[in-house]
């Protein structure tokens, strides 16, 4: 009996070998796919920059500071309308680097949904420096207007997080969100109807003019490059490396590829050479 036992257990354990070595791994497994999740584990090493980086708070600091002289400039001058200041507010002077980190490690990408319900909390965090310039612009009697592609859900969350950390609220018409489009050109063209507006504060392009809406990438560097003089006068920039336009010009505004296919895509799209 104990020669039988002995014999079914070698007969198993054979067997478990055999299946363990039976579809060895192939040697080219990791360059078959060298792009694997990069979108979505590039959010993590973005956000990693973001609230790391003490370089990334140096390039805030150094953006309001630009932003500050240009106001002093525009109080200095004469204006037939009170003077405002257009900004976004997602990775403009809010940090949302948390919510891109959450469902990264949960093995997911952005959705609307779930964007509704960390913005409904209210807890994203001032970027470096930004308090201070919106209070300063605000005590010199220049108007803020928060133009931002948040949706209507949205303005109770907004609000809660702009008075949590005290950003200016000079009146019920300071937050004005996204309605139908997203170009936020309209809503620009509606302030400037009785506002001198002397600065704008964006983390995308499109934040600044129409010039840059929907734009291949060839065109928006084009614009960008014809736009040299307001970038530091009139246009105030803030680095953003998680997502923007100019993720979504690279995919031609098409939202349907797959993550593989977007993977491939910028696996392709980036050079080792100049």
């Amino acid at each position: 009996m104990k020669n039988l036992n002995l014999i079914i257990a070698s007969c198993l354990l054979a067997s478990v070998i055999s299946c363990t070595t039976a579809a060895p791994v192939s040697k080219n497994s990791i360059q078959d796919t060298p792009y694997q999740n990069l979108g979505r584990d590039g959010k993590i090493y973005a956000a990693f920059y973001q609230q790391r980086a003490a370089e990334y708070e140096a390039l805030c600091l150094q953006a309001y500071n630009i932003a500050t002289l240009r106001l002093d400039e525009a109080l200095a001058q004469k204006s037939d309308k009170p003077l405002a200041i257009v900004s976004d507010i997602d990775e403009t002077f809010l940090d949302n680097s948390y919510y891109a980190v959450e469902r990264s490690k949960m093995g997911k990408n952005y959705d609307q949904k779930t964007w509704e319900e960390w913005t409904a909390k209210g807890i994203a965090t001032p970027l470096t420096g930004s308090q201070k310039f919106y209070q300063y612009a605000a005590s010199k009697g220049i108007q803020v207007f928060y133009v931002t592609n948040r949706a209507e859900v949205e303005r109770e969350g907004t609000l809660k997080n702009l008075k949590k950390y005290n950003f200016p609220l000079q009146s019920d018409a300071s937050l004005i969100l996204r309605s139908k489009e997203s170009s936020k050109e309209n809503r620009r063209k509606d302030i400037a109807k009785n506002y001198n507006i002397v600065l704008l504060l964006g983390d995308n392009l499109a934040d600044f003019s129409d010039i840059f809406d929907k734009k291949s990438e060839i065109d928006r560097s084009a614009a960008v490059k014809n736009s040299a003089d307001d970038f530091g006068k009139k246009f105030i920039i803030i680095p953003n490396v998680g997502y923007g336009d100019w993720e979504s010009s690279f995919y031609h505004y098409k939202y349907d590829y797959t993550e593989q296919q977007k993977n491939s895509m910028m696996y392709d799209a980036v050079k080792s050479n100049p």
